[in-house]
């Protein structure tokens, strides 16, 4: 047998976790689940599954962001539109017509997306007012996190798209920077933790929605499960399952209602009725309690089907039961006489000798198709049972005679008997006939299972693909999410260095900004209109390099006292702008300020 992904090492992590937190991921498909916990394993940079589980231990925050992985909340309003449509067109009308209160279920119900979408179906179909007080919808998850959104109801306007805009409008209204689902229709929506293989599942449902959930438990857990489920709907319930999942081994429990949408209904009468108990009839009780037991034994004696006699160790006849005194013509008087008396010692069998054997051997004595003639043209065949009455000390208390009329089963037989040369011929036929129909069987039955094992395997493999499918989607849209803040990060970048950039261009004097290996960041305007070059003619050369009518000899020991001791120097120096005319400029060695190391020197000419 292959080991499934992971190995020894994922099941002992699995029962740690279930341990330790109370989560069962032991029947969830090891594919997926192996895929997921790596996935984590790779974010945080362990290598082995006992690397992962020492990590848990010592840092217990590790739980919530393993169980955010596995459980892949993917949900959407009204998904798959066109099997929304058929229900809402084939199915809801139906459970709507009764009077009573209407139970619905939304297991694994994730950010409450499908449990709302419930509710605008059932409300459009009814009436708010008649939803209000008429329908109940239960949405759990295992997931708290995800409940906590579902119980806020507040969603964006990208999540609300898949909504018309019809339906937005009339059960949605603006909260901050999304939408809320309508307060009072909201009430009828009980959010609620349940883990489905663990916890009793809530009953007499009119509906249960489970969709997208069960493929990502292994096929024991997903019958087990299915169980539940069966159990929670009433007759003629419905249930709606996500495209993947099947009811395929479910025929008796459930039936098809459209299998392209994945819609069944629960089978009228599946449910097994349990009898009640008959009340105990106090005053049929007898008040002796001796008296009581022995009409017990002469009514059990009575009742039995087969003639019988009780006869003491002398001989004495204690008992006959209606029986025997309807068989052999005897009365209640003849109880109490010896048996020798009675023409039953010797007729149909010698009776005396089959009493004396058995109270020799000290067991039972059978003797079978004993003939007794009623008639000169009707013949009875009975089996004898001489059985003897021993204690628990090995003391014989008395002989108990049963005759078994087998008069009809001993004609069965002699018809048999002279059938069986007519039925011996026809079988030699037959058993030629049943040969090739046995080959041609074990033929279709290789073909069936053959046909069933690959079916088995295209249902895996589309669970497996569906399970794929929303683990890109929802890894989807955790990159939008980072689109998102990259672009908003990227517009205040923006928006800072042009901001830097009309200071720096602001400031009556040349800037220029060294980094900690004396090259230029930064070259401002001023610093260009002074000495002739442009801004990209300087970022990134060694300052001491260039060409400038700045003599930067005397500059570099003010540099690099600013440098090394975070102070400020000034000096004066004589220099020639581009235009070749002597200036006198101010210098200020400034140290750059913040983590980056660095100078900056400020120029400023002299103007008069």
């Amino acid at each position: 047998m292959i080991d499934p992904p992971g190995g020894q090492e994922l099941t002992e992590l699995l029962e740690f976790i279930r341990d330790s937190r109370g989560f069962d991921f032991t029947g969830y498909k090891r594919t997926s689940l192996n895929r997921r916990i790596r996935k984590r394993m790779h974010d945080v940079g362990d290598q082995t599954y006992t690397d992962y589980r020492d990590r848990l231990e010592t840092h217990a925050g590790e739980f919530t962001e393993l169980f955010n992985t596995i459980l892949i909340n993917v949900t959407s309003f009204f998904r798959d539109n066109e099997a929304w449509d058929y229900l809402r067109d084939e199915v809801v009308p139906t459970l709507v017509r009764r009077d009573d209160e209407v139970r619905i279920w939304s297991a694994g119900c994730s950010s409450g997306e499908e449990a709302y979408s419930l509710a605008i179906l059932f409300a459009e179909q009814m009436g708010i007012e008649a939803f209000i007080e008429r329908v109940k919808i239960y949405a759990t998850d295992i997931d708290d996190d995800a409940l906590a959104t579902a119980r806020r109801g507040v969603y964006s306007h990208r999540l609300l798209e898949a909504v018309p805009e019809a339906l937005r409008e009339k059960y949605f209204e603006p909260n901050g920077g999304g939408m809320a689902f309508r307060p009072e229709l909201r009430r009828r929506v009980i959010f609620g933790r349940l883990d489905l293989i663990t916890d009793a599942p809530i009953s007499r449902l009119d509906m249960l929605c489970c969709r997208n959930t069960l493929m990502y438990f292994n096929a024991e857990t997903q019958t087990q499960i299915l169980s539940r489920l069966h159990f929670a709907l009433r007759d003629s319930g419905a249930i709606f399952l996500g495209k993947a999942e099947m009811l395929m081994s479910n025929g008796a429990r459930f039936l098809p209602v459209n299998m392209t949408y994945r819609i069944f209904r629960c089978r009228p009468g599946s449910h097994e009725a349990v009898e009640p108990l008959a009340p105990v009839d106090v005053a049929r009780t007898m008040s002796s309690e001796a008296s009581r037991h022995r009409r017990l034994r002469e009514l059990a004696m009575d009742g039995d089907t087969s003639a019988r006699v009780l006869i003491d160790p002398d001989g004495i006849v204690v008992l006959i039961n209606k029986e025997a005194r309807s068989l052999f013509s005897l009365t209640p008087r003849d109880e109490g006489r010896p048996l020798r008396d009675l023409e039953l010692s010797y007729r149909p069998v010698e009776l005396r000798s089959l009493i004396e054997r058995a109270q020799t051997e000290r067991r039972a004595v059978r003797l079978n198709a004993a003939e007794r003639a009623i008639s000169p043209s009707e013949v009875q065949y009975l089996d004898v049972h001489v059985v003897p009455l021993v204690d628990a000390d090995n003391i014989i208390l008395g002989i108990a005679v049963s005759f078994v009329d087998t008069t009809a089963f001993v004609g069965l037989q002699r018809e048999v008997k002279s059938s069986r040369e007519e039925l011996e011929t026809a079988y030699e036929e037959l058993q030629s006939t049943n040969e090739e129909l046995e080959t041609t069987n074990e033929e279709l039955q290789s073909s069936n299972e053959e046909l069933e094992t690959t079916n088995e395997e295209l249902q895996s493999t589309n669970e497996e693909l569906e399970t794929t499918n929303e683990e890109l989607q929802s890894t989807n849209e955790e990159l939008e999410t980072m689109n998102d803040e990259l672009r908003l990060r990227s517009a205040e970048l923006d928006e800072a260095n042009a901001f830097l950039s009309g200071v720096l261009s602001s400031v009556p004097a040349g800037v220029i900004v060294l980094d900690s290996d004396l090259r230029v960041r930064s070259w401002n305007r001023i610093s260009e209109n002074l000495w002739g070059l442009r801004s990209d003619e300087t970022v990134g050369e060694p300052f001491f390099g260039l060409d400038l009518g700045l003599p930067t000899g005397p500059l570099r020991e003010p540099v690099r006292l600013c440098m090394d001791g975070s102070v400020e120097e000034r000096l004066d120096v004589a220099a020639v702008n581009r235009r070749g005319k002597q200036i006198n400029c101010a210098v200020t060695c400034t140290p750059l300020s913040g983590s980056t190391t660095g100078v900056v020197v400020l120029i400023e000419p002299d103007r008069r």
